[in-house]
Formats: C-alpha cells, structure tokens, sequence
C-alpha cells in the first residue's frame, strides 16, 4: 500500500509573527509562506530603533532580501534548506466577503485578513491558514471563515508540568539524613534509587525524626547538604529562597531561572547575592525589558531619556534601597553600595542597551524574563563572555506584551529547555513573603 504523503499547506503570516522571530518564515518544514505586501510596509515602520522588534524587523527584512536574490516577490520562491517550501508576497486584496467592509475599517489587520482570503480563493486544492501572535485577529480570521492558528514554533506545551526545580521526598531513612548533617553529602542512589536525577535539582528530604535540605550535585552524582545563607543582609524565609539563594551564589552553575508571583522576592534575592559576591565580579548588571504603558513606545513621554526609562527601572532601585537599608547610613555596607552605583559597578539599565556587547566577568540579572521573547532570551545569553553569570528573574503568568503567554514567553522556554543542564539551576518561589496584604491580593483576588 503506498504511503500517504502528507498535505502541504500555505501559511500567511503576520507581522506580529516576524516581530516574534525574524526566521520565523523557516520553520513550516515543507509548507509554503504568503506575505501579505501590507506586513512588509509595517516593518518598514518598525526599521529603526534599538528595542528587540526593530531588530527583529531588520534581520526579516535581510533575510527575505537573500531569499529572494534573483526573482520577482510575486512569483513563489523557493526557501533555503532541504525539504522547504517556497515563499511570495501577497498582492491581491480584492474579496468577498471583505474585511474591511465587514469590520468597517481599512486598517493594516483587515488588509492581510484580505490577502488570506484572497489566496483561499485563489487556490482552492490548499489549505490557508492565517499564523498570527494576534489573538484578535485570529478571532477576526475564524469569524471570517478562514483557518488560524498561534505561531508554534518556541512553545512549552503544559506549563502547570514546567519544571519547578524542587522535589520533596517523604520516608528518607533517619540514618540517610544523619549522614547527610554529618558529612554534607551522600550518593543520589542511596536516595533516589535507579530513579533519574535532573542536574541541581534541589530537595527537601524528610524522615519520621527530621528533615534536611539538599541538592543534586550532577558532577560527582551527591547529594549535598544545603544551609540557609544570609546575603547581604537578606536572610532566606523559606526552603525555596534557600534553594534560590544557593543557586546564585554556586560559581559552577553560570545559569539561575527563578519564577514566581509578586512578593516572592526573586529581585530582591538576585540583588543580595550578586552583592554578596562583588569581589567575583567586575560588574553586577540588573537589567528589564522595557515594555512601553498602553503599548505606545517610550518616545511618548516627556523629557529625556533618562526621564523616559526613570519609570520602568523604579522598582529595581527599590530593591536596591531595601537591601541598603538593612545597614545603618554609617555602616560600609551601605556606603559601599552607593560607592559601586557611583562608579558604575553596579549598573541598573534597559536591556535592549546590551545589544551587540561581550559582557565578561558580569553578573547579569533579568528581571520580568516572562516579557522576552525565546529568541531574545538566546540573544542575551549568547553575550555571556567568560566568568558571567546570568540570572533571569520573573512571572510566567504576568506577561504584560501582547503577543506573548504564558506559553511562548522567553522565561517559560528557557526553564523548559535547559532543565538537567549541569550549568543550569532553576527554582520557583511559592510563597509570598512582601506582606500579609500582598499574599492575600495573589491568593484571592
């Protein structure tokens, strides 16, 4: 019986889609790509800049250049790679029914709604599906009739199984656990068995008289015994704060995610121990995405550029003041820090600002990961120059750009790819320790 051969179909795509990742038109296998000519002209407008879409909006427009070296947009090209489709730009807008009639506005959404509907009609014997970050839009599409679908390409399929970073362990032997406070280590098979360990996952083992902390130390195949550590004056609250804290502070682990809601205290952890360790390194970076009020770009406030950025980087200075303020004005510790802000050894800033540098010898904190992009994830850690460490902070619920989730955020893939890497930690911060208030606005409202 001859084997059935797969349906190959046509996906246009839209802007929000190459926003999201320049390569995205790469990554249909053997399917072919419609550009609608109007997704062109609004890349145009995101050209010039220095936020991660503009870039993203340059490389497409680059790539798309190469691909098409030699022929004419409106004809279909093939795609570099074996087992590739072809691509074309979309030209024809006129159909029924018509979407900026229907939605009674001409606007760039309807446009490429036309130039999908165009092509459905056009080629009858294909399926047509809209590929959009645009909940919207899909919904428009749907309503017209027309297949749409997310992009999926960077997507972590359930994230209530991500990795926590955490097991909790019941009936450990009491002699086990004995041993462990003893001599600070013990092998993971007299603990887990034939079970497999995942590279710095952290434990909480209980027996019927005590309990102990622990971690998998991947290099010799341990177990070692974890304490609670102080930095810089912050002293850890619970098991996962401890787990966080040891994290950073290990020089053999160059890669710590830590997830959690509001008033778990990821920031203010990262801060302490990057502190704690300044001697280690030539400069501590805190760093976030900047991601513009209304989704109207900075260039709409008022003032200069550092009175533009002065409202996004406010809570990391609160942070920085909270830690500083657990010393007296007179203390060196709180000297010292004013001191490395003066001399630029700590550095709070945009992220987009690092673009293009070889960042050595650094600790680099992200706070709000959950509002990068997997590829801007990988842009960042690929600046890692030798000795920096990297330490991603945030909430993979708390996405605050439009076309991201909870699935296709940066931070949600970078926990989902990187688990059971010996350079790799992760934890999740459960709960709550900014205030009563506060966790009871994240538990019940």
């Amino acid at each position: 019986m001859p084997r059935k051969t797969k349906e190959k179909k046509i996906f246009v795509l839209d802007t929000s889609v190459i926003l999201y990742s320049h390569d995205s038109i790469l990554n249909f296998e053997e399917h072919d790509i419609g550009i609608p000519i109007t997704v062109l002209e609004e890349l145009d407008t995101f050209k010039k800049g220095n936020d991660n879409k503009n870039f993203e909006a340059r490389e497409f427009t680059r790539l798309l250049d190469k691909l098409a070296e030699g022929h004419m947009l409106q004809d279909w090209i093939p795609l570099n790679g074996k087992n590739k489709g072809k691509f074309k730009v979309l030209m024809d807008f006129d159909t029924d029914p018509d979407a900026r009639k229907i939605f009674n506005d001409a606007k760039n959404d309807h446009w490429i709604l036309n130039a999908a509907l165009a092509l459905k009609a056009k080629v009858k014997d294909r399926k047509v599906t809209l590929v959009s970050k645009d909940i919207n839009l899909r919904l428009k599409a749907k309503s017209l009739d027309l297949n749409a679908e997310d992009y999926e390409t960077g997507k972590v399929k359930n994230v209530s199984t991500l990795h926590t970073g955490k097991t909790e362990i019941e009936n450990v032997l009491s002699d086990d656990i004995d041993t462990l406070f003893k001599d600070g280590e013990i092998s993971i098979k007299t603990v887990l068995g034939r079970k497999k360990a995942i590279a710095n996952e952290y434990y909480i083992l209980k027996s019927e008289k005590n309990s102990v902390l622990a971690r998998y130390r991947p290099h010799d195949q341990k177990i070692e015994k974890v304490d609670k550590t102080s930095v810089y004056g912050i002293k850890p609250r619970n098991a996962e704060q401890t787990f966080a804290i040891q994290a950073m502070l290990d020089p053999e682990i160059r890669l710590v995610s830590v997830n959690g809601v509001a008033g778990t205290g990821k920031t203010l952890l990262a801060l302490a121990s990057a502190l704690e360790q300044k001697r280690n390194y030539k400069q501590i970076y805190l760093a976030r995405p900047i991601v513009p009020l209304s989704n109207k770009d900075i260039g709409y406030l008022p003032g200069d550029i550092k009175s533009k950025l002065n409202p996004y980087m406010e809570p990391l200075w609160d942070n920085l003041k909270f830690i500083q303020n657990q010393y007296k004005e007179s203390d060196k510790e709180h000297k010292r820090i004013t001191d490395m802000v003066n001399q630029e050894k700590l550095m709070i800033t945009p992220l987009a600002y690092i673009r293009g540098r070889s960042l050595s010898n650094i600790f680099f904190i992200v706070d709000e990961a959950q509002n990068l992009t997997p590829h801007e994830v990988k842009t960042v850690i690929t600046r890692a120059g030798e000795g920096t460490k990297f330490v991603f902070t945030g909430d993979i619920y708390q996405i605050d750009t439009p076309y991201l989730d909870s699935q296709s955020n940066g931070l949600s893939y970078l926990i989902d790819r990187l688990q059971d890497n010996n350079l790799y930690a992760h934890v999740t911060l459960e709960k709550g320790e900014r205030s009563e208030l506060a966790n009871l606005a994240n538990e019940l409202l």
